[in-house]
Order: C-alpha cells, then sequence, then structure tokens
C-alpha cells in the first residue's frame, strides 16, 4: 500500500529532477536515498516544518490547501535566508488510505510548487523521497535550498539606525484563522484575502534574494511580527522602536484588532518578510517594491537600547506572538 500510495500520488512530484540545476547522476524518488550535485560555491539552506491538525491548521481545511501551505512554510524560511529552492522531502502520517484527499493534497503540493518563479527555483522544486506511515494526520516537510557561499541573510547583523521593513500586510494570517476556527464566510474583500493568506501563503522568494548584498538581517514571520523580530533584536544584541503608525494593516484587519494595537502584531500565520537595512538603501527597497509589485513597509529603526517598543513604550517579549506548546 505504501509504495503504491508513493507511485501514484507523489513519485509525479520529483520528475522534474534533471532540469535546471541538477546534474546528470542525480537520483530523487525511488531508491534509499537522494544523490543531489551542489552547485559550485554555493551553501546548502535546510529547513523543516511539522503541520499537525488541530495546532496548526483547522481539521476542516481542505486537504489542497494543507498541501500548499505545509510546502509554503518551508519555502518562506528559505527565502528569509535568500536561498533559491531546490528541493524537498515529506514525511506523511494519515490516519487513513483516502484517495480523494490524497489527490487534493498531493495536487496543493504541485501547485504550490508551480508557483515559484522560474528564475528563483532554478526550474524546478522536485519531491526528492520521505516517509509514510499511519496515525494522526501530521505533515513533516525538510526544504532545501542554495544559496551563494558567504551571502546568505541572517538574523544576526542588525546595526543601531538600521531601518525595520516588512513585506506585505500583517494581521491577515491571524485574522482568517479567526474566520476559519468561527465557520465564517468572508464579508469583504479584506477577509476573502486573510482566508487566502491563511491557506494559500506566498513565500517571498524573489524579494529574499534581491535583499542579499543590502539587508543586514531578515526573517520571515511566522509567529507573529513581535515575536520574529525578537530573534533579530536578540542574535543582533539590538533594540527596536516601531511605529504604530506605519504598520501595513488592512480595514479589515484593524476592525478584527478593534482596541488592541498588539493583535495583529502577534498574531502568526501571514508569511512575510521582516528585514533590517542602513536607511541610505531605501530609495533601493522602493524600487524593489515597484519591481516586485510588493508592498513594503518601513516600520520603524534599530535602537542602541534593548529592548522593543512602539511608539515609544516597551513592550514585555512574554507576551509576544504564538506558542506551540502554550495552554488554553
Amino acid at each position: 500500500m505504501e509504495f503504491e500510495l508513493i507511485n501514484r500520488y507523489f513519485a509525479p512530484l520529483g520528475t522534474q529532477l534533471g532540469l535546471g540545476e541538477f546534474s546528470a547522476g542525480d537520483l530523487g524518488i525511488g531508491d534509499d536515498g537522494a544523490l543531489i550535485t551542489p552547485p559550485a560555491n554555493s551553501q546548502l539552506v535546510v529547513v523543516t516544518d511539522t503541520s499537525i491538525a488541530g495546532v496548526h491548521f483547522p481539521v476542516s481545511t481542505h486537504p489542497f490547501d494543507i498541501g500548499w501551505k505545509a510546502l509554503a512554510v518551508n519555502v518562506s524560511d528559505l527565502a528569509a535566508m535568500g536561498a533559491r529552492p531546490a528541493f524537498y522531502s515529506l514525511a506523511l502520517t494519515l490516519e487513513q488510505y483516502d484517495q480523494a484527499w490524497l489527490n487534493a493534497f498531493s495536487a496543493g503540493l504541485n501547485a504550490m510548487m508551480q508557483s515559484l518563479p522560474v528564475d528563483m527555483s532554478g526550474a524546478s522544486f522536485p519531491l526528492i523521497g520521505g516517509d509514510t506511515t499511519r496515525g494522526p494526520l501530521s505533515i513533516t516537510i525538510t526544504a532545501h535550498g542554495w544559496v551563494e557561499r558567504g551571502q546568505a541573510l541572517l538574523r544576526e547583523g542588525a546595526k543601531p539606525g538600521d531601518g525595520v521593513f516588512v513585506s506585505g500586510q500583517l494581521g491577515e494570517g491571524g485574522l482568517g484563522l479567526s474566520l476559519a476556527l468561527a465557520g465564517l464566510q468572508p464579508r469583504s474583500v479584506d477577509e476573502s484575502l486573510a482566508l487566502a493568506k491563511l491557506n494559500r501563503p506566498e513565500p517571498r522568494v524573489a524579494l529574499g534574494r534581491a535583499l542579499i548584498g543590502l539587508a543586514s538581517s531578515a526573517i520571515d514571520i511566522s509567529d507573529g511580527l513581535l515575536a520574529d523580530l525578537n530573534h533579530i533584536l536578540q542574535a543582533s544584541n539590538v533594540g527596536v522602536d516601531l511605529s504604530a503608525d506605519t504598520m501595513p494593516l488592512s480595514a479589515a484587519v484593524k476592525a478584527w484588532a478593534g482596541s488592541d494595537p498588539l493583535k495583529p502584531l502577534n498574531a502568526g500565520d501571514d508569511y512575510e518578510l521582516c528585514f533590517t537595512l542602513p536607511l541610505r538603501y531605501w530609495s533601493r527597497i522602493e524600487q524593489l517594491s515597484s519591481q516586485l509589485g510588493i508592498k513594503i513597509s518601513h516600520i520603524g529603526e534599530i535602537t542602541a537600547e534593548l529592548g522593543c517598543r512602539l511608539n515609544g513604550e516597551l513592550l514585555v517579549p512574554s507576551k509576544q506572538g504564538f506558542n506551540h506548546f502554550a495552554r488554553d
């Protein structure tokens, strides 16, 4: 049954092995392991994310969206390091063999792969192997990417005086999750976009690549802006002063946040990039925003004084961000 499942639903996702940056003799699905030849003068970036039903996505989520998002969250990590997505492996735990579910899930993986710009994924982003077993629904993906040696974007490197920037809109993933958990249909374009952001995030691969040589630090926003930006602050031994007025929030997110200005900044599932860079590059960021068609907002500045401040008010780190181990 396991081999039939692999051959029917997942082997086709590896057929692009041999295109782009892959070499003759490289090997994907079908043997005890994969064989990949690294490009010259490159470093391998390896990221892993696990998605569990009822923890990372509602159990009612469509399997197409589960597949898309499971792969996208890994690609977002690659984007945050400036890497070109290269290949990935999948460990899938299923409660039962369900053909319709598997068809939709594998289609979601394929659609996510096909959505990547060709020049950002070396013309292919194949599945090269993995494992399947029986149990509560769980998806673990390990994605690999290539980045030029010594050029990876890191959390460490932010300097006092650097500007803090963020791509896209904040809080949409959190709003989308609240709608999904409540079983509510979107009542506006903004709410529809929030649900799309939750289920089918679009990793900022092109932006990550373009930030090489410009950004002093970078991270993707998966657990909320404040929590993830705090990782940069700790790694770089700096602080930040954020401006509430420049946070990119839609009207629907503002309505959802109500009187709590931190709500959209603590919400997870945005999968945007937060990065820092010297303000002399600001005009270049404006050009990138126009070229890539991505909203990029200047939301604050790095300070020598430690801590995270919003409009000058010190925030408490323990209250920031999504915690997988928090109890209700």
